[in-house]
């Protein structure tokens, strides 16, 4: 049985954006890449319909190819312990309200 592993938007926005000149960003983007590449079928990969929503948005090309890039995943539910456990993650946790949600 593979681990079970949660994508968030910010691994197809590596995957699919140009290669950026920043050298952070384009050492993160190479490293998205390479774990896309090597070891992305070790696992069972899930999203959210949170990530759905934010790989649809922004630079309609590129929010397509977010969204081909995660189209077979499996969408988990987001019930009301889930958001719950959210709540707390950001006011209590180490969550920022800014980031809401990525709780």
């Amino acid at each position: 049985m593979k681990p079970k592993v949660y994508i968030e938007t910010s691994i197809p926005s590596y995957l699919t954006a140009r290669q950026s000149n920043d050298l952070r960003v384009a050492a993160n983007q190479n490293t998205t890449l390479d774990w896309w590449e090597t070891r992305r079928s070790d696992f069972d990969l899930f999203i959210s319909e949170f990530v759905t929503s934010e790989a649809s948005l922004g630079n309609p090309e590129f929010a397509q190819k977010r969204l081909e890039a995660i189209k077979t995943f499996p969408l988990l539910n987001v019930t009301e312990a889930v958001r719950e456990l959210a709540k707390k993650l950001v006011s209590e946790g180490p969550i920022p309200d800014k980031a809401e949600m990525d709780a």
